[in-house]
């Protein structure tokens, strides 16, 4: 059997290199926010097909107007005509740079129609809404606010089902085990300069349930054996509990991986932006979640119930 206990201080060296690494992309390049959050102004229009680059559109942007913009191509559907392709061009300039007056947004579509390395499709409306950074402020405090009642209601949750196993140490450690897993997204995003946008919340929300689910199938196998090996060490009964557990965690994971990394692929292959945004975090944070359940997670409580004891033994000696 392994001592998955007995090596606690590799899992924690690992970890602890994953939060260095974020911490230093955050120092470096600091954090990126999407125009959802920032605030700006965001113009799409209908191409007739994908054959522009981006780069051009983001030139033109910076001549014209004297802004830095990032530009996009999205691909969608016609859905009264599923094999009828949708060619989009987006346009993001961020409040840094400055919201779009109404003379400006008509100066930059008038271009975008009469430069030949693009292709507006006629009589095409384009989509242009400015983004306040008020609303930007509020959606991020709210997407805050719901990883923290998410990250109590757990805690209150696992308190209550696992009261054998000291409820209250079992929910804060899975809960440690769930920041463990946002801060490897979060690391992920500062390294390589990716935006934070609504989806990258909505991805670590996500994972927040999954991985959390993958803990409490382990503290459940920890309660059912606490009944049965009540003579064994909490590290013994901890191991075998992971032991027995191992199999399917893993399992199910890898499983699950698979199928994300394969929307991923077909989200890229496609250029579904919507959709790499949302996956390319799930596919990390799936990764971690299965790590801190199986690694993290399990052995902080023992860590946490043998404090306690010691704590409890050495007061009940000083009172006798």
């Amino acid at each position: 059997m392994i001592d998955f206990v007995g090596k606690w201080r590799i899992f924690f060296a690992i970890s602890l290199l994953m939060v260095l690494v974020g911490l230093v992309g955050f120092i470096v390049n600091g954090v990126k926010l999407d125009i959802q959050f920032e605030g700006g102004t965001e113009v799409v229009i209908e191409m007739n097909d994908d054959k522009f680059a981006t780069a051009d559109a983001e030139e033109l942007a910076q001549e014209l107007l004297g802004k830095e913009a990032k530009a996009f191509k999205l691909k969608t559907y016609n859905p009264e005509k599923t094999d009828d392709n949708i060619f989009l061009l987006k346009l993001q300039i961020s409040r840094s740079q400055g919201v779009l007056t109404g003379e400006e947004q008509d100066k930059l579509l008038k271009a975008l129609i009469d430069d030949e390395r693009f292709s507006v499709k006629e009589g095409s409306t384009p989509s242009i809404r400015n983004i306040q950074p008020s609303i930007g402020e509020e959606l991020r405090n709210k997407s805050i606010l719901a990883v923290v009642i998410s990250s109590i209601l757990i805690i209150l949750y696992i308190w209550v089902r696992f009261r054998a196993m000291s409820g209250l140490s079992a929910g804060v450690t899975a809960v440690i085990a769930l920041l463990h897993d946002a801060a490897a997204m979060f690391a992920v995003y500062t390294v390589f300069k990716i935006p934070i946008n609504e989806q990258f919340i909505a991805a670590v929300l996500t994972i927040l349930g999954y991985s959390v689910n993958d803990t409490i199938i382990i503290y459940d196998r920890i309660r059912e054996n606490l009944g049965t090996m009540k003579k064994s060490s909490l590290p013994e009964l901890v191991n075998k509990s992971i032991s027995q557990t191992l199999s399917r965690s893993i399992n199910t994971s890898v499983t699950l991986i698979i199928c994300v990394i394969v929307t991923y692929v077909f989200a890229a292959a496609y250029n579904i932006t919507s959709i790499k945004e949302f996956t390319f975090p799930l596919i990390v944070g799936l990764i971690s979640g299965t790590y801190s359940s199986l690694f993290i997670a399990s052995q902080i409580w023992v860590m946490w119930s043998e404090h306690k004891a010691k704590k409890k033994a050495a007061l009940k000696a000083a009172k006798a």
